[in-house]
């Protein structure tokens, strides 16, 4: 028995040595490139990485780097390539060619096609969309230089960063609120992502990265021509300012640029950190937080951002009680509501906001518009991805409160496919003349919100 116990545990351990490098994935390959990176930077401050441009083209970072693109998906760009005909005619071939130009330092992106997406209000916001090509290049380079600067990224920082997200923001709020620090200023840069000047956001990436090759291919998408959808070009060369919303790379260089507010704010000695002022930031959206804030820190912190060339859009900016007044970071809606239990009392209430149910029920609506015609299992798996990403986002365990938002959106559905199911166009459909929502919940798996936390794997 000892001997085969022995054995067992000689056989245990070899199982648990290090993988060679050659019998890595190219995932694993680049997860240990990614950390040897973290850590020179987490443990070496100061230290400017000066040899970075040769690892982008390494055939195992190109490989996860298509992989990661083709799962974000998108349209195809102004070259009118898909990943479908990168396929047909050879994915390696497609990233040798890429590879070579790279190596060769020949790669020239192409321009970025932009198309405008109405927003809420009516006005439109600018998407830019880079070409495949363009987006394996970004994500290449983006997984080389990211982990570099995770190092140096703040603790309030959680818009586009690995194992960070929404949820980990409202998280950070409710814990500030219960510190006390319920004065809030909700701040608003005005077009953030279009208005970075790109001297400035070199200087910011030069603090890390002193390889030229590197830094010269950040500025070729940085000035890359925009094509316009009804024709012609803008930018180029002469541009000074701006990065594509829409590039791989532009949330990463849009994080780098917004790390230098982030670090003043949170520095021992600022004028913030002696009032007990906190900041919590996604992206371009954040909220100081304290028990007071005064005007001589607002006054500071315009000034910090006009130093940065960015400026806070004043009609969207606002000082708020939040013991008093509601605000809306996110999506989520955060006040404190009268408990209906104990006299006299409030309790923090954070739960999905007006317009973020107002959008859902919009995208559930648009959705059936095009797929009313499906088999009621179709149906369900179009609908279903809706309802369990909504609720997925909004429920943050022990943070959120989303029970009325939840029996909202039940009865939105309820009546909304009521209604459709049993118009004259529908009397030949299997739902005609019933209740069609219990139906497709109960039959055929259609996601009910009210009971439903949408973290349950039952439900595919």
């Amino acid at each position: 028995m000892k001997s085969s116990n022995h054995k067992s545990v000689q056989s245990a351990g070899k199982d648990q040595r290090p993988k060679k490098r050659k019998d890595m994935t190219s995932s694993e390959k680049l997860q240990l490139l990614q950390s040897k990176l973290y850590q020179k930077a987490l443990q070496e401050k100061t230290y400017c990485f000066y040899i970075l441009y040769d690892k982008i083209f390494l055939p195992y970072i190109l490989a996860e780097a298509y992989k990661l693109s083709k799962r974000a998906g998108g349209g195809a760009g102004v070259d009118h390539q898909t990943f479908a005909e990168i396929e047909d005619q050879g994915r390696e071939l497609f990233l040798k060619d890429l590879q070579e130009d790279l190596r060769k330092r020949t790669y020239r992106p192409k321009p970025v096609k932009r198309v405008w997406l109405e927003k809420e209000d009516g006005s439109k916001r600018p998407l830019g969309i880079p070409t495949i090509r363009d987006r394996v290049a970004q994500t290449a380079c983006k997984l080389v230089i990211e982990p570099l600067f995770e190092a140096d990224f703040e603790d309030c920082s959680h818009g586009f960063r690995p194992k960070r997200s929404a949820s980990g923001a409202i998280e950070q709020i409710k814990g500030h609120l219960e510190a006390g620090k319920t004065v809030v200023y909700e701040a608003d840069l005005s077009k953030y992502f279009d208005t970075i000047p790109h001297d400035k956001l070199m200087k910011a990436l030069e603090l890390r990265i002193s390889d030229p090759r590197v830094l010269h291919l950040i500025k070729l998408w940085l000035k890359a021509p925009v094509e316009e959808e009804g024709g012609g070009t803008t930018g180029g060369k002469k541009t000074t300012k701006g990065t594509p919303q829409g590039g791989v790379i532009s949330p990463l260089l849009a994080n780098i640029y917004l790390h230098l507010l982030d670090r003043i704010v949170n520095h021992s000695a600022s004028m913030f950190a002696k009032h007990g002022i906190r900041m919590v930031r996604y992206a371009d959206d954040f909220v100081l937080m304290g028990k007071q804030i005064n005007e001589a820190c607002l006054t500071r912190l315009g000034d910090l951002l006009t130093r940065m060339g960015l400026t806070i859009n004043e009609g969207k900016s606002k000082l708020v009680n939040a013991t008093a007044e509601p605000f809306d970071f996110l999506g989520f809606t955060i006040r404190y509501d009268r408990d209906l239990f104990k006299s006299g009392k409030k309790y923090l209430n954070i739960s999905p906001s007006a317009k973020s149910c107002k959008r859902v029920r919009r995208k559930l609506a648009a959705k059936l518009k095009l797929i009313g015609h499906y088999p009621p299992e179709l149906v369900v798996r179009e609908l279903n991805p809706i309802i369990r990403g909504w609720l997925n986002y909004y429920t943050i365990d022990r943070v959120s409160y989303t029970q009325m938002a939840r029996r909202q959106l039940t009865h939105y559905l309820i009546e909304r496919l009521w209604r459709y199911y049993n118009r004259k166009s529908q009397r030949k459909s299997r739902l005609h003349g019933q209740q069609a929502f219990d139906k497709l919940v109960n039959v055929y798996g259609l996601i009910n919100p009210y009971v439903s936390s949408g973290l349950r794997p039952a439900y595919v």
